[in-house]
């Protein structure tokens, strides 16, 4: 027969007893939940249920509870709403359940909702009640409501808590209000490591560095999350010298404070270092994990090194961790940025479970390849299997559109984004739009596209018509997007190289002359060869 300890059954046992639950009559309900309890800790929901269906007489809130909180643990929230509503008597821990269940599905209205008819009945809430709302709030954007939920914690003298703090200051850092943050950190007498953690990260959240700093500075204790905290908010703010100062001082590292460093350096463009750090991480024995991998791989795929992204695979299969649908998705991306295609094709094709970003990642390799019917083959069928497109999936089309020449197509796409999609066009887009032109040859389209953008063009823009001018010798058009390009950046060599180019082909050899002089003068050096939009669109 199964035995089971008369430990504490839930994280309210104490609220239990304090409440009268210890009579005789209690010791069989105190048997029931453990059954309960067991059955759902070990996802046999169905046996829990029966348990409670079945032993009317000495089942009591408790058993109920413990039935919801099984139901909430294994995702099944409407079950758990079905019981709450059947509950003969609720209690402040069902309610907490109830919430907790739809935070736990992201379900924050439904989360604020509950906890006004919790107050309407009368129900007092607990520390970890308001936590719940603050933090289900505050993940959905709803940062307007996080000073009326702050007005109610003052009336019910939860202000001075530790617990119920930190989720307001997380609450107010999403709201961008640091005078209310700092407020609330000020008038709490305790300060637990928790709080000050939360209080670095909400100032490094809001770019205030210095402060952030300061509170850790005055930390009478630190932990490895305090450090990792800083660590992550000097890297938020690109400061990665600071970081990397800051990692070497750490006492303690582990796995979490290794991959925020390697992140941060990919994250900036610095792929070798990126991959430098993570050989230091492989000496110093630490285990990557999946975010590891992943931050390393996309380094890989930065800097085109295939070498270190076929081992970074082989140490993923090594590994005893889950290829989860990120760390796929950075394979496929990789394969395809450092020209294995086929490659990333397979791992694409072989995973059970595809996002948005493995979507994209797969058309963006074949838009990179030239393969442009099969891109946009990819961007359909990803629409059949409900996958709803975002900017960079357009902009990895419309650039397939401009390598393949294919026009129509491009106008047709560039317009769904807002029609169908309900998607603004950005910079990149008509970027991608004059590049489809421009190597059409169509330059008074390009021109006339750029005159209409809703908002001043880059200097990727204006490089994508210089360039196309270049190779349809176009001196007029040229000269005036080289004039627009000066305004924005004169000391870019491409426009005295593009020019110097153009005024060849015309004929026009003393305007050459006097270019290559002003590149010389400058210390300009001739680009590779390489589209104004695959600068921007290598990086994604």
């Amino acid at each position: 027969m199964l035995r089971f300890k008369s430990a504490p059954l839930t994280p309210h046992h104490n609220f239990y007893r304090r409440n009268g639950f210890s009579s005789i009559s209690a010791l069989s309900s105190e048997y029931l939940n453990a059954m309960i309890n067991g059955y759902a800790k070990n996802g046999r929901l169905f046996e829990a249920r029966k348990m409670l269906d079945e032993n009317s007489q000495c089942r009591n809130v408790v058993s109920w509870n413990t039935m919801m909180a099984g139901y909430v643990r294994n995702d099944q929230i409407q079950s758990a709403r079905q019981l709450f509503d059947e509950m003969p008597v609720r209690d402040v821990v069902s309610w907490n359940t109830l919430l907790g269940g739809y935070r736990r599905i992201g379900n924050s209205e439904t989360v604020f909702r509950h906890f006004l008819r919790m107050e309407r009945i009368g129900l007092k809430p607990t520390e970890f009640t308001l936590t719940t709302v603050i933090s289900a709030i505050s993940d959905a954007g709803f940062v307007s409501m996080v000073p009326q939920v702050h007005g109610r914690i003052i009336c019910l003298a939860f202000d001075s808590n530790e617990f119920v703090g930190t989720a307001l200051i997380r609450g107010y850092t999403k709201s961008g209000d640091q005078t209310a943050l700092q407020r609330v950190f000020d008038e709490i007498p305790t300060k637990n490591v928790a709080l000050r953690n939360a209080v670095i990260s909400g100032y490094m959240d809001l770019g205030c560095v210095y402060e952030a700093h300061i509170v850790f500075e005055n930390m009478p204790e630190r932990n490895v999350v305090s450090w990792t905290s800083l660590l992550n908010g000097y890297v938020c703010n690109k400061k990665l010298h600071e970081a990397h100062r800051i990692f070497h001082q750490m006492p303690e590292k582990n796995v979490i404070s290794w991959t925020v460093l390697i992140s941060g350096y990919e994250q900036n463009g610095r792929f070798v270092e990126a991959l430098k750090l993570y050989a230091s991480m492989q000496k110093s024995r630490v285990l990557p994990n999946q975010s590891t991998f992943s931050s390393v791989l996309s380094a890989c795929a930065g800097c085109a090194s295939l070498v270190i992204g076929k081992q970074v695979h082989l140490s993923i299969l090594k590994s005893s961790l889950k290829i989860d649908v990120i760390l796929s998705s950075s394979l496929v991306d990789m394969y395809a940025k450092c020209g294995h295609l086929h490659t990333a094709v397979c791992v694409f094709e072989s995973m059970p479970e595809k996002n948005l970003i493995s979507w994209n990642s797969i058309i963006g390799g074949y838009a990179r390849h030239g393969l442009a019917k099969r891109a946009l083959e990819q961007f359909e069928r990803m629409k059949k299997d409900g996958f709803r497109p975002d900017h960079i999936t357009f902009i990895s089309v419309l650039s397939a559109c401009a390598h393949g020449g294919l026009v129509e197509e491009g106008e047709r796409y560039f317009s769904s984004m807002e029609r169908e999609f309900l998607l603004k066009a950005g910079m990149e887009h008509y970027a991608c739009m004059v590049d489809l032109f421009g190597r059409a040859g169509r330059l008074e389209k390009a021109e006339k596209l750029i005159r209409g953008m809703p908002f001043e063009p880059d200097v990727v823009v204006w490089g994508a018509l210089l360039g196309a001018c270049t190779v349809h010798s176009s001196l007029e058009v040229g000269l005036y997007a080289a004039e627009s390009m000066y305004k924005l950046q004169r000391d870019h060599p491409a426009i005295y190289s593009m020019l110097s180019k153009i005024h060849g082909v015309m004929g026009v050899w003393n305007r050459v002359s006097e270019l290559k002089e002003m590149m010389d003068e400058m210390g300009a050096k001739k680009q590779k060869g390489r589209s104004w939009i695959e600068s921007s669109f290598a990086i994604r």
